[in-house]
């Protein structure tokens, strides 16, 4: 899994790595969240495109909606032997609404332990970015705000906070839920964090992209 405040580079990091796992024969599939799926594409354009307000209560089930449907299609594809990379899961959950929109902890991993049933992620990769300066790189792309985007700076501020907090080893204690996370540094160039992440990937699988690299 890829987290990280906007801007952070999760779908070019997470396209790369996949491009590197399948040149080593191995079957990857690209999920993001919200999307993936028929229900989770129109659930994001409700949260992403549209330029309405939505309950923080609201937004929170929504996401989990979309999550849910999806979390069927990953198990799926677990159970085939199939690599699946997502750009974003339920650590935005704790991190956009718990952080971001003041819901409370509890209620929300309660929620979301329902809509995952169980499923634990192997690995998440969270890649740390000052948020100014991933908004930065968004805008420099031409990209025009979604909704979430043009939140305000504390906002994004308390975002960004809440990822760094995350990676720490006392908190992943207290959420086994989650999986182990890894903080990477994704300041620099595209390529420089590319590496960063494939260390951290071969780490934990030191077979995953050994031979890639000797290519």
């Amino acid at each position: 899994m890829f987290e990280g405040a906007e801007g952070a580079g999760k779908t070019s990091q997470a396209t790369r790595l996949a491009t590197v796992l399948r040149a080593d024969g191995r079957p990857v599939v690209l999920v993001r969240e919200p999307g993936a799926t028929w229900l989770g594409e129109r659930i994001r354009g409700l949260l992403l495109t549209e330029r309405v307000e939505i309950d923080p209560r609201a937004e929170l089930f929504l996401f989990l909606a979309a999550r849910a449907q999806l979390r069927g299609e990953i198990a799926n594809h677990l159970e085939a032997g199939t690599t699946v990379i997502a750009d974003r899961f339920f650590l935005s959950t704790y991190a956009y609404q718990v952080a971001g929109r003041g819901l409370p902890l509890d209620g929300v991993v309660a929620a979301n332990a329902l809509a995952v049933d169980g499923l634990v992620p192997d690995l998440t990769i969270v890649l740390a970015v000052p948020p100014a300066t991933g908004l930065a790189r968004k805008h420099a792309a031409g990209e025009a705000p979604d909704r979430i985007e043009r939140a305000g700076v504390d906002f994004h501020d308390r975002v960004a906070a809440a990822f760094a907090t995350y990676v720490g080893q006392d908190w992943q204690r207290r959420h086994p839920e989650c999986g182990p996370i890894v903080g990477i540094d994704a300041t620099g160039g595209e390529g420089a964090v590319a590496e960063r992440v494939e260390a951290a990937v071969a780490a934990r699988w030191p077979e995953a992209v050994s031979s890639s690299r000797e290519a």
